[in-house]
């Protein structure tokens, strides 16, 4: 039966009808109608982040975390201009997210109103901004048109990145008059053919290896392809963004390489080099992710199926349905006699990175590492952020059996996690059983950037732990600075701080604590991990130690060969001690 309602009572509407139940935002006047909507329905709830930045990062943590479609909604003006670094992750990493920005009245178009982005007689234009960080961008200008654009953003979305609607207020109040019925088209996603990749493999002598991408965590694709690398018995590398796709080594994933690129594992390179094909699965590889790997890759046959081609010359098959993909290539590769060249190698190895040993103050970072190993329980999920910090957990910590490892480095905005392990912490109680606990693992740079979202997670009660490394520092600058500037100077030390007791002393009831030394560590992390709520765990480090970070310990080696040269053919020279 048609009836009237408003265009924000639509757009709710549908999206709880597709399955959304959260957005993720920061109030404000040219947004406020939508949250009024999501008030009056009992299936959607609305998060009020502390900023912009951070209410993406939980839409895009929320998708990554399996619930589904993650929802952004926020204000005009400089409200909507912070979601553009928090949507540009999403977008260089492919991930479904929906922003709804608010926008003043049209009936002030052009005519020097507040927050005016409409691009019109000289005002900045939201619809060009934004459709530089998204896969589908709109201005609505008609009530009627809100049918159609709603869904094909989320078509556009679901196909992997983020889609914009720009929602004047004067749009959002308007009646709008339905049949009750979904307009528009929900357009499929597209599947493609491998069978070009089955001939390869069919035809392949040797062994193979799979490097497994972020399109695998993205579309879940864990288990179609742990059942592929059974049939191949092929050796299985991650990017480091899409760590928790390869398995858990040790619980019966022990064909696991480890990461891929320069936070990664150098016998990955080796592994790649012996095999008679690679097939890179679901990721474009870019630099962070192939550092290491482009001479291996030339010499070796190099077949990809995925959302988009990699960033080397190889055959590709494009797909948008990973899943169903790698259904299909299982498939095919059964449907006859199972290739007979392939064979496996007799041993498999993680050659780990070696940072040089550090004695500073402090605890190292991989004694804590080390230590959330041992501790962190099946079926936590971990977050982490950007830096030094990032590149010990990313290359020394293993994935829990059950749960997901989360890494942002389409931008590598610094203070992701803490809205994403929010958003992540969301989507996990979507999922029947006890409730999971999610583990930030950041830094106190990104902290201080977006740290305050721990409020967020008071708020609310979320599981969540906080683990930060403390070194005073932007400490990966700092590590440039002494690796290329001579160590002259520094911008990228801070003034020391206690983020453990003060957080503590800010919001009354939080389990937080700041640990010293390695030896109270063990006792402080299964604390904070046994709270009901959240809790933050603040770990005093140094910021000149260095990390398993393949560029600077690449500068490190050339630096040693150099002084070694000059110590052993001119030590008698009068320039030695100025060089030294």
């Amino acid at each position: 039966m048609p009836g009237k309602h408003r265009v924000v009572d639509h757009i709710v509407g549908h999206l709880a009808a597709v399955g959304v139940d959260h957005i993720f935002g920061v109030d404000g006047a040219n947004i406020e109608d939508i949250y009024d909507a999501a008030y009056f329905r009992s299936d959607i709830t609305a998060v009020l982040a502390k900023h912009e930045f951070s209410a993406a990062t939980m839409a895009d943590g929320y998708s990554r975390g399996g619930a589904g479609l993650g929802v952004v909604a926020a204000t005009s003006g400089g409200g909507a201009l912070n979601l553009v670094p928090g949507l540009g992750e999403s977008f260089t990493s492919r991930v479904p997210v929906l922003a709804l920005v608010g926008q003043p009245a049209t009936t002030m178009d052009g005519r020097g109103s507040f927050q005016d982005t409409s691009g019109r007689n000289g005002s900045l234009n939201a619809e060009a901004l934004f459709a530089e960080v998204s896969v589908f961008c709109r201005r609505v200008l008609n009530p009627a048109d809100i049918v159609s654009a709603l869904a094909d953003a989320i078509a556009a979305a679901q196909a992997g990145g983020p889609a914009v609607l720009l929602l004047p207020k004067d749009i959002q109040q308007s009646e709008l008059t339905t049949d009750g019925c979904t307009d528009g088209i929900e357009r499929k996603r597209f599947v493609g053919n491998p069978h070009p990749i089955a001939r390869a493999l069919q035809r392949a002598v040797g062994p193979v290896t799979i490097i497994a991408g972020e399109q695998v965590a993205r579309d879940d694709a864990r288990a179609e392809l742990a059942s592929l690398r059974a049939v191949l018995r092929a050796r299985v590398a991650c990017v480091p963004d899409a760590k928790d796709a390869a398995g858990t080594p040790g619980f019966g994933s022990s064909s696991s390489l480890g990461v891929t690129g320069i936070m990664g594992h150098p016998s990955v390179v080796d592994a790649v080099a012996d095999s008679a094909v690679c097939l890179v699965v679901g990721t474009r590889l870019a630099v962070t992710a192939r550092g290491g790997l482009d001479d291996a890759l030339a010499a070796v046959q190099t077949i990809s199926i995925g959302s988009a081609p990699p960033y080397l010359a190889c055959t590709h098959v494009h797909t948008e349905d990973l899943r169903a993909s790698l259904r299909m290539l299982t498939s095919a590769l059964t449907a006859h006699p199972l290739p007979t060249g392939i064979t496996v190698p007799d041993s498999l190895a993680q050659t780990p990175l070696k940072p040089p040993a550090f004695t500073g103050p402090g605890v190292r970072y991989r004694d804590a590492i080390t230590a959330l190993d041992a501790i962190l329980p099946p079926g936590v999920d971990v977050v982490v952020d950007a830096g030094n910090t990032g590149a010990a957990a990313i290359h020394q910590l293993p994935v829990r059996r059950g749960g997901r490892f989360l890494v942002a480095l389409g931008m590598g905005g610094m203070g992701y996690s803490f809205g994403a392990g929010i958003g992540m912490a969301f989507a996990r109680a979507k999922d029947r059983g006890p409730r999971r606990r999610v583990v930030v693992i950041a830094g106190d740079g990104a902290f201080f950037m977006h740290g305050m979202e721990v409020h967020t997670a008071v708020q609310y009660r979320l599981p969540v732990t906080f683990v930060l490394f403390n070194n005073n520092a932007h400490a990966m600058c700092v590590t440039r600075e002494q690796l290329y500037y001579d160590d002259r100077y520094s911008y990228n030390r801070f003034a020391p701080s206690r983020l453990g007791a003060g957080l503590a002393a800010m919001f009354p009831g939080l389990e937080s604590v700041d640990v010293t030394d390695a030896g109270g560590l063990a006792a402080a992390l299964r604390a904070s991990l046994e709270v009901e709520g959240p809790s933050v765990l603040s770990i005093e480090c140094d910021a000149d130690e260095i990390p398993p970070f393949a560029p600077f310990l690449s500068i490190l080696s050339t630096h040693e060969a150099v002084n070694q040269e000059i110590t052993t053919s001119e030590e008698n020279h009068y320039h030695v001690a100025a060089s030294a």
